[in-house]
């Protein structure tokens, strides 16, 4: 098998899903192994809230991707979403003197300014730099510009911070190194979004299971970001009202729901069967579709920053398994009234691999392939003994890496757009910080004595009394000196 692959996991509300692949010369991805395991018992809208069967499903995961890889993983990429998740905007200004040239360092320091601000019970995930303005003028790069006064525009993407432990917890509870924690609506939208639509301005739309997630992109930049607790499990559940079990509701939503329906397309005498022995009215049926979808639709749109209903010329981009829906641009487009709506099925890049869940192409699969599209780190472990390691003894215990990584933890000025600090780098980050800023206040003390210290002898030296003692000694040694004489 492979000696080098990259290994994603992605934590989603009714599934957790592993990936293993290999990225070629050419930019596509080879996939090599693909585990599923269900996670709506202890997971839900996209948040971990069972840390113990959080991390036996991920072991299960590791285990069956071990199996498939005969290669033991080392480290994971994962990704982080989920409901908690939301990006709020925030502006850092300095006044400068007249005359002054922006620099790198003014820069960082807003950038320090913005990551040290305080959400009560909230978690800073990762930041996207809007622009910033400079005087007047809003400049993407302001290094070298002359100004009197800087902003920057920033959009911190926060989650709560307890969800934020959790996720992080069982991972150490599972034994699983991570080698990155990614911001996931960032690596979907590096995986289906055009470059064209990002730049000219579209909303990503991602309908999973329990959520939707809404991220909206203007000028390359990242302008939105929010979650919904509305998915495609919301109309399995409402369909399930109709005294069946969710599983029949699943197979009845996938077989017959469509998102819109003309009303004179609706045959009043038509009934699906929900068993061998009941039916239900099509009217029935697609209205209480209809109702559910409308509502996510709505909610979806509401999220948009009102200033760019009028600037997604990229249109809209749905995506995720909830995009599957029959008819589900028409619903959107009367709406939104924007015409200009694709369906992301697959990411952009060219993918292969013999998985069914690979070759199915339905979008399920979208966020954890951008998951390892941005992964650079090899995950690849020893090879598995075929003879069987009963003891476990060539795997690594406590989630810590048999190898060194390649690429050092980052520190939070270090950090890429995208990339998401995990608890122990930011408490390593944190203590660092700390012992610096120790270092600087104790440095400027011993300074500051010094100088105090310093004036404090000119000032005795200065002083009338000093001057009258030296005064005196001086005539002293004159009259000694005339005595010599």
């Amino acid at each position: 098998m492979a000696k080098e692959f990259i290994v994603a996991i992605e934590l989603g509300s009714s599934k957790m899903t592993g990936i293993a692949g290999q990225k070629n010369l050419d930019g596509s991805i080879s996939v090599l192994a693909v585990a599923k395991e269900n996670s709506s018992s202890f997971i839900r809208k996209g948040v971990v809230y069972n840390i113990d069967k959080t991390a036996q499903c991920l072991q299960g995961i590791v285990k069956k991707l071990e199996a498939q890889l005969k290669t033991q993983i080392k480290q994971v990429y994962v990704g982080v979403g989920g409901q908690s998740i939301r990006g709020v905007r925030n502006i850092v200004a300095k006044d400068l003197p007249a005359g002054t040239i922006v620099t790198d360092a003014m820069i960082d320091q807003l950038v320090d300014s913005n990551r040290n601000m305080n959400y009560p019970d909230q978690e800073i995930l990762d930041t996207a730099v809007q622009e910033y303005k400079v005087d007047s003028q809003y400049q993407q790069d302001p290094v070298g510009i002359q100004c009197t006064r800087l902003e920057g525009n920033y959009l911190n993407i926060l989650q709560r911070k307890a969800f934020y432990k959790n996720f992080n917890k069982c991972f150490e509870v599972a034994g699983i190194a991570i080698a990155e924690m990614l911001n996931a609506p960032l690596a979907l939208a590096d995986a289906v979004l055009l470059e064209a639509e990002r730049r000219s301005g579209c909303a990503l739309i991602d309908i999973g299971a329990e959520t939707t997630t809404v991220s909206v992109y203007s000028k390359n930049i990242l302008r939105h970001l929010s979650v919904i607790p509305l998915g495609g499990a919301n109309i399995t559940k409402d369909i399930a009202t109709l005294q069946m079990e969710e599983s029949d509701a699943e197979k009845m939503k996938l077989k017959y729901a469509s998102a819109y329906t003309e009303n004179n397309e609706i045959d009043n005498n038509l009934k699906y069967s929900i068993d061998q022995d009941r039916q239900v009215e099509s009217r029935r049926f697609i209205e209480i579709v209809e109702g559910r979808l409308e509502e996510i639709v709505e909610n979806a749109w509401y999220q948009i920053p009102s200033e760019y209903y009028d600037k997604l010329l990229g249109g809209i981009i749905l995506t995720g398994g909830g995009a599957n829906l029959k008819n589900i641009e028409r619903a959107f487009q009367n709406h939104t009234h924007i015409e200009k709506i694709r369906i992301a099925k697959a990411p952009v890049h060219t993918i292969s691999g013999g998985n069914d869940d690979i070759k199915s192409k339905n979008g399920m699969m979208n966020t954890v392939l951008g998951l390892l599209a941005k992964g650079d780190i090899n995950c690849a472990g020893v090879p598995i003994d075929p003879n069987g390691d009963l003891f476990g003894s060539q795997k690594p215990a406590n989630g810590t890496s048999d190898q060194n990584d390649p690429r050092p933890a980052r520190k939070p000025g270090e950090v890429p757009a995208g990339v998401v600090l995990t608890e122990a780098e930011k408490q390593k980050a944190e203590e660092e910080a700390r012992l610096k800023r120790e270092k600087e206040e104790r440095e400027a003390r011993e300074k500051a004595e010094k100088e105090a210290a310093e004036q404090a002898r000119i000032r005795r030296e200065n002083s009338w009394t000093n001057k009258l003692k030296k005064g005196i000694v001086n005539f002293g040694k004159q009259i000694m000196s005339g005595d010599d004489e």
